[in-house]
C-alpha cells in the first residue's frame, strides 16, 4: 500500500509562484470577471429596452458600452500578460486562460 501512496506523490506537479505574482493574478482576474458581468449586464438591460420603442435608443447605447468592453477584454488580458512578464522575464508562455 505504500508503495502505490509513493508513486502518486511522484506523479504530482509542484508550481511555485511567488507572492507579488500571485497578487498580480488574482487582480486581474477579479477585473476580469468584474468586466464579464458589466457586458452581460449591459447586453440584458439594452435587450429589455428594446421591448419599448420609447426606449430603443437607451437600448442601442447599451448595446455600444457591452461591445466596447468586450473589446476591453482582450486589453485586460494583454495588459495581465506584460505585468507577469516584467515580474518574471524569462517566464515561459502561458497557457491561454480566459481572464
Amino acid at each position: 500500500m505504500a508503495s502505490s501512496e509513493s508513486s502518486a506523490d511522484d506523479s504530482q506537479v509542484m508550481l511555485k509562484f511567488g507572492h507579488e505574482e500571485l497578487l498580480v493574478r488574482q487582480r486581474y482576474e477579479v477585473l476580469s470577471i468584474g468586466n464579464d458581468m458589466l457586458i452581460a449586464l449591459w447586453f440584458a438591460v439594452g435587450s429589455v429596452l428594446f421591448f419599448s420603442e420609447s426606449t430603443t435608443t437607451a437600448g442601442t447605447w447599451l448595446f455600444l458600452l457591452g461591445s466596447v468592453q468586450l473589446f476591453v477584454r482582450p486589453v485586460i488580458r494583454l495588459t495581465r500578460r506584460v505585468h507577469l512578464r516584467r515580474l518574471r522575464p524569462g517566464m515561459p508562455g502561458e497557457t491561454a486562460r480566459d481572464f
